[in-house]
């Protein structure tokens, strides 16, 4: 008698459960349908010397390389963007608006900055691969200000900015 109640009990529980379980199989299938959107882009006005923020790239001492502060944002679709300083020490610079996804480690090139203090818009929407050593800056940009394994989720424009003060996104450490 009692392993027919349990049989019964088990074939209702699986009648009346299954709904639930194929309705939340829905919800789960919608959430990962949904492809990833990359929200409209705007460009920033043009840098400024007194906002520009250092970072350091590996052991190289003859390139500076800075982020405009005021042109840095997080955008609703998780890219964090920036306006691009690379200083030479012959005195080459070349500007540029640029994004990098932390999601899939990948960066984009959105426009070059001009002599005459003005934008060209990149012709292409590609995402590019961040690969790369010590020497790199997106690379560097990528793994210890950005998007630190370990470490808080830059969520605003002002944490971005904190971070790249301080030099780099320490790793939270664990219990």
């Amino acid at each position: 008698m009692r392993a027919i109640k349990f049989v019964l009990l088990s074939v209702l529980w699986g009648v009346f459960s299954f709904p639930f379980l194929s309705v939340a199989a829905e919800f789960d299938d919608e959430e990962e349908a949904k492809p990833w959107k990359e929200a409209e882009v705007g460009l920033p006005d043009f840098p400024s010397d007194e906002n520009l923020i250092p970072f350091q790239v590996g052991v190289r001492f003859d390139t500076g390389f800075f982020i405009d502060g005021n042109s840095v944002s997080v955008g609703s679709d998780g890219v964090i963007r920036f306006t691009l300083i690379v200083h030479s020490s012959a005195g080459a610079r070349n500007i540029s608006y640029e994004g990098v996804r932390c999601d899939t480690g990948e960066r984009r090139f959105y426009a070059a900055g001009r002599l005459d203090k003005t934008w060209a818009k990149a012709r292409g929407k590609r995402w590019i691969k961040i690969n790369g050593g010590s020497n790199n800056h997106y690379a560097e940009l990528y793994a210890n200000y950005f998007c630190t394994v370990g470490a808080a989720t830059l969520m605003d424009a002002e944490s971005v900015r904190a971070v790249l003060r301080k030099g780099g996104n320490p790793r939270e450490s664990g219990p």
